[in-house]
């Protein structure tokens, strides 16, 4: 973004000059079956790469799609902990 905006990251709440789309219910589960994508989550780069690095699109889709759970797992908040810093 122009002119040093920045916005928050909604998984680690810091302020980042740009945030990257996340689908809660990863894509290859709706794609294929040309299914309303679902709901997505702005958030940093260093965050969406390591729900990726940790979980796999199963669990995702399944199990931690909302924000909400994927701020309760407890990787993920070891993770965030340590990213705020």
């Amino acid at each position: 973004m122009s002119n040093n905006q920045h916005k928050q990251c909604q998984l680690c709440q810091r302020e980042m000059e740009s945030l990257t789309v996340h689908h809660l219910v990863p894509r290859q589960n709706t794609k294929r079956k040309k299914q309303d994508p679902g709901p997505t989550a702005n958030i940093c780069s260093a965050c969406h790469r390591q729900i990726h690095v940790l979980f796999d699109n199963k669990l995702l889709a399944l199990e931690l799609n909302t924000l909400d759970k994927l701020k309760d797992e407890p990787q993920m908040q070891k993770f965030l902990v340590w990213v705020r810093k």
